[in-house]
């Protein structure tokens, strides 16, 4: 059925490898695509629905696609993902207007959802928590040289504050033989750069093999000639073992980059937000990666106004981070998420407070990321191009301590053409609070 689809994808590289896998689905049944919405005869909305401000973000979306489809400029408005699958008893009465919704172990349907909307029929499904993830052949909404590899669905750790288990159900991995032929199908087709990425990537493996195999997986990614570049995203520190530091030691392919999210030091807000560890656990722990990779970059991400914080409990929040010295962190002020235990807790704190202590830490990090960055200079570190940067011809890239989207980059000149993908060696020749600026060594 020839038909023309607009596809957007809100929230994290976790969905959009979903939205890239719909899309491949999509374009096995012969269907084009556009990035322009009005100029689609279906629009589908992968929606996130983690946080509040995420809710809001997909509800606008919705509604814009549906306004151009009373307008009569599209024939149909899809919705498929977190949001759906969590509101699910709502939201197709809420919006009526949308013709098809999909969970998050339904999007496997896109194709027959698509179908039925073009014939003017409702479409819905809500497949079990446990069913296989998505997968298959993707087109990549990356850029062709870097790509997500999504190793696992759903989490098992139950944070108090976090709704992922509600929308996204328990912790199952993708076995690594098809994980491997999906890696080797998107280094044929031009990607250097995969990032591997889960709720919880150091957990891969356990309920598959009885263990956490996280080192067998990238063993096998490591084999894949073509790739240059192997990220880790989404790792917890207690989960972070001795096999997988050795193997970051010892095998150039994966980069010297670890994703920690900790989200807070003090250790009753950490009980309270049903993690483990304490500010003198989680420094010990930094320690001894950074004593075994000496040149890592370790990022993570924090929450301020968790229920309950008081104001020493996030001073020891801002001198953990002055010790810690990440090279990388974000901050998120908490949301409190429906049908999560946090949100029903007592000591609620304002929003203004919230956002002032957020502000606070940024404050500290970019202060901490100029000193580091500033240390940089003179050192000739490996780039990867993205495209030209301003009038005057220089270039941007991404060092190995920026991952996609969310870190910083360099600006650098060049004595010659380059093309986006290439790799090439680059001396650090200044640093502001979060980018550098360089010259490429010929």
């Amino acid at each position: 059925m020839s038909a023309t689809i607009a596809l957007i994808s809100l929230g994290c590289a976790k969905n959009q490898v979903d939205s890239e896998t719909m899309l491949g689905m999509l374009s096995r049944r012969g269907y084009r695509f556009t990035e322009e919405p009005a100029r689609a005869d279906i629009i589908i909305i992968n929606t996130c629905g983690f946080i509040e401000d995420a809710k809001k973000e997909a509800i606008e979306q919705i509604f814009d696609a549906v306004r151009l489809k009373e307008a009569g400029l599209v024939r149909g408005v899809i919705v498929t993902g977190c949001l759906s699958q969590r509101y699910r008893a709502e939201i197709a009465a809420e919006i009526p207007e949308a013709d098809a919704f999909l969970g998050t172990t339904s999007e496997a349907h896109i194709a027959e959802a698509v179908e039925a909307v073009l014939r003017g029929e409702k479409f819905e499904m809500y497949d079990g928590a446990h069913d296989a993830p998505l997968f298959g052949s993707r087109i990549l909404s990356t850029p062709p040289y870097t790509a997500y590899l999504k190793i696992a669905e759903g989490c098992d750790n139950r944070c108090s504050y976090c709704a992922i288990p509600i929308i996204r159900g328990p912790f199952r991995s993708t076995p690594i033989e098809p994980l491997a032929g999906q890696a080797q199908e998107l280094a044929d087709g031009g990607v250097r750069e995969l990032c591997v990425v889960a709720q919880d990537t150091t957990r891969y493996g356990e309920d598959l093999y009885g263990k956490r195999s996280l080192t067998a997986l990238l063993e096998r990614l490591c084999s894949i000639d073509r790739l240059r570049w192997i990220r880790l995203l989404y790792c917890y520190p207690d989960k972070i073992d001795e096999s997988l530091l050795q193997f970051m030691k010892d095998n150039d392919k994966i980069v010297k980059y670890l994703d920690i999210p900790i989200q807070h030091a003090d250790e009753d807000v950490l009980r309270a937000m049903n993690r483990s560890g304490s500010a003198q656990s989680l420094l010990e722990r930094i320690a001894h990666i950074r004593e075994l990779l000496p040149d890592a970059a370790l990022r993570t991400t924090l929450i301020t106004g968790f229920p309950g914080e008081t104001e020493r409990q996030f001073e020891t929040l801002c001198r953990f981070v002055k010790q810690a010295r990440f090279e990388r962190l974000g901050v998120f002020a908490y949301s409190a998420e429906e049908g999560t235990p946090a949100a029903g807790m007592d000591g609620q704190v304002d929003e203004d407070v919230k956002q002032r202590r957020r502000q606070v830490l940024l404050d500290i990090q970019a202060g901490i990321s100029a000193e580091l960055l500033h240390e940089k200079r003179g050192q000739i570190l490996t780039v990867l191009v993205e495209g030209r940067g301003a009038a005057d011809g220089t270039y941007t890239g991404r060092t190995y301590m920026d991952a996609p989207e969310v870190d910083g980059q360099i600006s650098f000149t060049a004595g010659r053409r380059l093309r986006a993908g290439e790799f090439v060696p680059v001396r650090v020749t200044g640093a502001q609070e979060y980018d550098l600026t360089g010259e490429m060594i010929e």
